[in-house]
């Protein structure tokens, strides 16, 4: 007789390969589009997609791969990335995406350290391959994601021997059925960036891996819809494209993929030809687009929306997407530690009522929680501080995608049972938490707290500034004081004498903005 405790409901658990086959069952015939390595454009469907994957959990069990045993990915958006993220984690083994931009030996310690059985790779990567696979002993295969003909055309001057993708899943035929087993069960791996010793790897489960998917496709977080199509610019190597992959298969979007192109030109032409309507990538990125449809004299015609994160988006550009090209930003935070989302910038019914400017520099803040994370912000002494947007300390995490410990340590660094993210942050009466600085990075000059990032904004505001990036430096004085360094846009130049901000802070916060003139 069943408990009064529990109530009547099916036990069915949550994992990646029901998202999967959910797109294919019900969004079967929407496209997912890819730029291919091979340098033209690839079509085909969700349903597709599952067929593929299925083939490749087959391909993976005869290899001899176990489930919860680890298979590397390093590769771009595309297709058949998509295809190792739901054929891995399908069949009960663990998909393990490396960001190919850390240094080899960084790459190669990754490798080891999560103990990979095999390593697919876009042939772009093939030098890089080359370069670890003498260190990783232990890997038993390298898969190049292609066909015979392209790795005979395109690898043949590789010294390590790999296995062809094309091959392996032509030897079978997808009639399988996606296994049932624990939620909690590992789905992905995600390291750190490693900027501080060695990376750290996040291991996710199934769990949080579907309810991650679900918190990022709420209206007030990106908002993704079957009506969507969808191109994610962050790459699927970095925190699995902030989950987008898995939220367009939970909402069936169209999702197009641009692989290793991702220069302005090539991602304006590609978002106009299969109607983008939902774009996420980091700064960086989307400074390279704006400057495209600017000297091309172009406009959006179907995008509508992007998410920007990575890095505080500069308030310069969340004006010109949105004021010049009509273009809604949603500025985003979160960490790899995270999955990554933590939060977003959206206004609530009453925020809209305020004035434009009361909007926009709420907007400019990282924004709100979703559900499913929580947070606060803690002073020296570990207690809590207020909500009242000049309070600064250390932002703790929680939730249910939220990491409780690295992958292979038994430390945890919780804090009473929240994640200390290292960054330094205030929350304001709206619940709108905005990022200072990372506590590294944060500069104490004079006895005050100078965020690097508002510097940093200030100086991208300047018309003939592209890019900027503030440093500490020894004072014998302030004991530190700040360094800029700034990348000028095309055709600016650099004279001893001209406009300079004055800045000034108190309580950690900045005051006062102006231009001057000064002297040589």
């Amino acid at each position: 007789m069943t408990s009064p405790l529990f109530g009547q409901m099916m036990d069915v658990p949550l994992l990646a390969s029901s998202l999967i086959s959910h797109a294919a069952r019900h969004f079967g015939d929407t496209e997912i589009v890819s730029r291919r390595i091979e340098g033209d454009i690839h079509r085909y469907t969700w349903r597709d997609c599952e067929q593929r994957a299925k083939q490749l959990s087959q391909a993976l069990i005869g290899l001899g791969v176990q489930r919860g045993e680890r298979v590397a990915t390093l590769a771009w958006n595309g297709y058949r990335h998509l295809e190792c993220y739901y054929g891995v984690s399908g069949m009960g083994a663990v998909c393990h995406t490396i960001n190919p931009r850390l240094f080899p030996d960084q790459v190669a310690f990754i490798v080891n350290h999560a103990d990979d059985e095999y390593v697919a790779f876009d042939m772009t990567f093939a030098t890089l391959v080359d370069i670890i696979a003498p260190q990783c002993p232990n890997v038993k295969g390298w898969i190049a994601l292609g066909d015979e003909s392209c790795i005979s055309t395109h690898l043949a001057d590789m010294a390590t021997p790999v296995l062809s993708y094309e091959t392996l899943l032509a030897k079978h035929d997808g009639d399988y059925e996606w296994p049932v087993f624990d939620e909690r069960s590992a789905s992905f791996l995600c390291y750190t960036s490693g900027t501080t010793g060695n990376p750290k790897g996040a291991l996710y489960t199934h769990r949080s891996t579907v309810l991650h998917a679900f918190g990022a496709s709420l209206p007030d977080a990106m908002g993704c819809s079957a009506r969507d199509a969808i191109l994610p610019v962050v790459p699927m190597f970095h925190v699995n494209a902030w989950g987008i992959p898995h939220a367009t298969a939970l909402v069936g979007a169209k999702l197009v993929l641009p692989g290793n192109c991702l220069d302005g030109k090539a991602l304006y032409e590609l978002m106009e030809a299969e109607g983008v309507t939902f774009s996420a990538g980091v700064p960086t990125v989307w400074l390279g687009l704006l400057n495209y449809v600017k000297q091309a004299d172009v406009r959006f015609n179907t995008l509508k929306r992007t998410v920007i994160g990575g890095s505080a988006c500069p308030p310069a550009m969340l004006r010109s997407f949105e004021d010049d090209y009509g273009v809604e930003v949603i500025h985003a935070w979160g960490m790899t530690e995270m999955s990554p989302l933590g939060t977003l910038a959206k206004l609530t019914w009453s925020q809209q009522q305020r004035s434009p400017e009361e909007q926009r520099h709420l907007r400019e803040k990282q924004g709100h929680v979703i559900f499913g994370v929580d947070m606060k912000v803690v002073g020296d002494d570990g207690r809590e501080l207020p909500w009242d947007g000049k309070s600064f300390g250390d932002l703790h995490v929680r939730g249910p995608w939220v990491i409780n410990r690295y992958f292979r340590k038994d430390d945890s660094p919780l804090i009473d049972g929240w994640f200390p993210t290292g960054d330094v942050a205030t929350i304001d009466a709206d619940g709108f938490m905005h990022i200072t600085d990372r506590s590294k990075d944060v500069i104490k000059s004079g006895g005050e707290w100078i965020s690097s990032i508002d510097l940093e904004n200030v100086m991208m505001s300047h018309p003939q500034v592209a890019e900027a990036a503030c440093i500490a430096c020894s004072h014998p004085k302030w004991t530190e004081r700040p360094l800029v360094v700034v990348v000028l846009r095309p055709g600016a130049t650099v004279t001893r004498g001209g406009t300079a901000c004055v800045l000034r802070w108190q309580g950690g916060e900045m005051v006062e903005a102006r231009r001057c003139r000064f002297r040589r």
